[in-house]
């Protein structure tokens, strides 16, 4: 008779637990935020595009817009594009697109590290590092996602660099340095925790 009080007492002590553990999916919401994020990327990525090809056909407003937006300043009239400005467009650019990949990264590896498995195994395009993607990967490939986008940022500082302060020129510099060794750091911890094994499995 005191079978079915036992069941139920087991399963309101597993009534907890199983809460704790489906609050994972409060999660989901900031996953499609990203997503949402990455769309505004694209968006912006092609507006920058396209002021480009205009600029470079003769354009002169969408000239002004792109000089505007990378910061560039000169002292004579612009007429039209030159190497400086389409090199930091480029290098723009290139930094929309790293930065979207680090977006990936953290919205697929994240969703299935900490929310719920995709099952794409098998799938002709399931990218590489996601089939032995855990805390730890992940942390390693967002720091050097992270240094890779600060090398860009550093890059476009450098080229434009008369129109910023040496104070400016030299604390990018401290914080990419630091980017870069934060990132060695996480990837020495993760050396440490998890040692390769050698060939004889020890």
């Amino acid at each position: 008779m005191t079978q079915p009080t036992s069941n139920q007492g087991r399963g309101a002590a597993r009534a907890l637990p199983n809460l704790i553990f489906a609050s994972r999916w409060l999660q989901l919401p900031l996953y499609l935020g990203l997503i949402a994020a990455q769309a505004i990327y694209v968006f912006h990525f092609w507006v920058e595009l396209v002021h480009l090809i205009e600029a470079a056909f003769g354009n002169h407003e969408a000239l002004v817009k792109l000089v505007e937006g990378i910061g560039y300043k000169t002292d004579t009239e612009l007429k039209g594009l030159n190497e400086t400005i389409i090199m930091l467009v480029v290098l723009a650019l290139i930094d929309v697109v790293m930065i979207s990949n680090l977006l990936i990264m953290v919205i697929i590896g994240g969703y299935e590290t900490f929310v719920s498995r995709m099952n794409l195994e098998g799938h002709p395009d399931q990218p590489e590092w996601l089939s032995h993607v855990n805390a730890s990967v992940l942390k390693v490939k967002l720091g050097t996602a992270i240094i890779g986008i600060s090398s860009i940022h550093l890059l476009k500082t450098f080229i434009n660099a008369g129109n910023y302060d040496e104070k400016v020129l030299l604390w990018q510099t401290v914080i990419h340095i630091t980017f870069l060794l934060s990132a060695m750091a996480i990837a020495a911890t993760d050396r440490i925790m998890h040692p390769v094994e050698d060939a004889s499995g020890h």
